[in-house]
């Protein structure tokens, strides 16, 4: 998905589409472009490798060009956004070693938090994350990538909350963004084993069994990097 003339029009009219995103003038305007800009890239609207025109996005977020310049430097400080001299800004492409170290560390954090959510989990807790599985199946019924994105992370969230562990619920949080940025393109490949893997984990939650629950979030995790990295055999065929 390099950046092309094509490339920008498809990228222009993305944009257009999701026009009601624009920046809500209350909040403080820096980190709003910020937060605007970032979850554009996240949900691949800007995809990965896409020339960034700081006219164009200014017009779209409807402000002007100066707080999008510092927002695309900070982005570029935070990995999201790659300057180049004399050509411009682009969104970052990862590599597969970035993602796979992400994905590596999420598994590290996200096993500990399942065997928490077990030890820890109320009857409510347990309605709550079989709602939040209930919401995910249906976006896979609708075939709805954005929804599924966002019903995954709820739910990842949800665990991670259970655990009581206010510390490594904020390390999972950090992680969220990029997770999401690379689970958006595999969500509909992977999603119906996902959703299982889910149910799967609940049902160890509900049981209170730990080491048990550890081993789904395990294997879970251990997928969603090996169909990452997988993605562009699934893409082809």
């Amino acid at each position: 998905m390099t950046s092309s003339p094509s490339g920008r029009r498809a990228g222009k009219s993305s944009l257009s589409a999701v026009a009601s995103r624009r920046v809500e003038r209350p909040a403080p305007l820096r980190q709003a472009v910020y937060d605007a800009l970032l979850e554009l890239i996240v949900s691949r609207t800007l995809a990965p490798g896409q020339h960034l025109v700081e006219a164009e996005l200014a017009e779209y977020l409807g402000v002007s060009r100066q707080p999008v310049r510092e927002a695309l430097q900070r982005l570029q400080t935070d990995g999201w956004v790659d300057l180049r001299p004399a050509q411009g800004a682009f969104v970052h492409t990862p590599t597969e070693e970035e993602a796979d170290q992400l994905l590596a560390v999420r598994s590290v954090l996200e096993t500990y938090s399942a065997k928490l959510a077990a030890e820890h989990a109320t009857t409510q807790d347990v309605k709550q994350l079989k709602r939040l599985q209930k919401a995910g199946e249906d976006a896979l019924a609708a075939a709805d990538a954005e929804r599924l994105v966002q019903a995954n992370a709820n739910l990842h969230a949800a665990v991670a909350a259970i655990g009581r562990n206010k510390v490594l619920a904020e390390m999972i949080g950090l992680l969220d963004r990029r997770v999401r940025w690379y689970y958006t393109p595999i969500a509909r490949p992977h999603s119906r084993d996902s959703w299982n893997e889910h149910a799967e984990l609940i049902a160890a939650v509900a049981d209170g069994d730990a080491e048990r629950a550890g081993e789904v979030m395990r294997r879970h995790a251990e997928q969603t990097r090996q169909t990452y990295h997988n993605r562009k055999n699934i893409e082809n065929n």
